[in-house]
């Protein structure tokens, strides 16, 4: 365990993968702005430098306080580990509240150790459902709101989710979505061009990440969906960093046995966007790349049988399809939009509502006045 001098403080924040540090960022400024005293603990969910690190770097984020170096493991075996390492932090530090984020395994265990520790939870990223439970993250974001003492949500649909499930009404806040925020305080970081050059990409591609268990665990689907994504690549170039997780599976089956296909390692969070913002599609079974294709206003499909962020399909551009539907709906947004650029995509986007870069101070005010209670 990598850890620096204990220091006491109110609110501690945990984080353990990639999405967790964009969307705590601006969640830490507004808090610090506030005056509050924080601690950040960094699960090491995600250990690799290019999925961590480098978005504390990039993002600002203070360094921190500890990292447990949990690494990865089967849900039981990594979520046992995060428990003991989260429950020796905050019996040291005696946190006022503990804010979690989003719905890893790092979230629900840093949520049920405080909650078994009478320490109240804040979770931010509250009352999204995909009514799927074979997804580990819709199992975690439903037993992490049961947990939580503040539910600090998203998006308009997440309140009536809760409050269907018993949560109390006072628990629950619409405070916007601050990864939103990250987005939009760097959107002048998001060199297209830039990232082209550095990575030899083409003038026009469409860009796809792939993680999800259901698409990448099985090496027949993993094969399933690389002959589509070859299919894809006949359409047009196609540039995919590879998550960790599919990795094995995706090369085996000749993801890169195509020359139509570019396929990188892990960007940081400005290159990655950077190439969101230039492609002309983006294909994911990701939940933040939903939301962010949103803003940027760049075609998304995501190959998933639901989606827990519906908004990005009624305010944004993003449709759920099959693997069998994704080559020629990839053809069709190819065709419709083969004269637009980055610049009037984003700004003819549609916008939820408080998607508006403003979610951080909002949610620093609630949690200022639940600790000050």
């Amino acid at each position: 365990m990598n850890r620096r001098e204990i220091v006491l403080a109110p609110i501690v924040h945990v984080l353990g993968a990639r999405p967790n540090f964009v969307k705590a960022a601006p969640v830490i400024r507004a808090l610090e702005a506030a005056g509050a005293e924080q601690a950040v603990v960094h699960t090491g969910q995600h250990y690799d430098a290019r999925m961590s690190e480098v978005f504390f770097d990039e993002l600002g984020l203070p360094e921190p306080d500890v990292n447990l170096g949990v690494g990865s493991g089967s849900h039981a075996a990594q979520t046992a580990a995060l428990m003991t390492g989260l429950e020796e932090e905050f019996t040291s530090r005696s946190p006022a509240v503990v804010i979690v984020y989003g719905d890893v395994n790092s979230t629900i265990a840093a949520a049920l150790v405080a909650a078994k520790l009478h320490i109240p939870v804040a979770h931010v990223e509250a009352g999204l459902r995909s009514f799927d439970m074979t997804m580990p993250e819709e199992v975690n974001r439903r037993l992490t709101d049961q947990l939580s003492d503040v539910c600090l949500v998203t998006s308009p649909e997440g309140i009536g989710h809760l409050a269907n499930e018993g949560v109390p009404v006072e628990r629950a806040h619409l405070v916007g979505n601050p990864m939103i925020d990250t987005l939009l305080a760097n959107l002048d970081s998001f060199d297209t061009g830039r990232v082209r050059a550095e990575h030899g990409l083409p003038d026009r591609y469409v860009l796809a990440t792939m993680h999800r268990p259901a698409n990448v665990d099985a090496p027949d689907t993993a094969a399933d969906l690389v002959r589509r994504l070859h299919g894809i690549a006949d359409l047009a170039d196609l540039v995919i960093p590879v998550h960790p997780r599919g990795r094995a599976n995706l090369m085996a089956a000749g993801l890169d046995d195509h020359d139509g296909v570019h396929v990188l390692e892990p960007l940081g969070y400005t290159d990655f966007i950077g190439a969101v913002r230039g492609a002309a599609a983006v294909i994911t079974d990701s939940g933040g790349l939903q939301e962010e294709t949103t803003i940027l206003g760049v075609p998304c499909l995501t190959v998933r049988p639901n989606t827990e962020r519906p908004i990005t399909i009624t305010h944004g551009t993003n449709r759920l399809v099959t693997f069998e539907e994704l080559v020629p709906q990839v053809r069709k947004v190819l065709e419709a939009t083969a004269d637009e650029d980055a610049a009037a995509r984003y700004e003819n986007a549609r916008r939820p509502p408080l998607w508006d870069g403003a979610a951080g101070p909002r949610i620093a005010e609630v949690i200022m006045e639940f600790i000050g209670d």
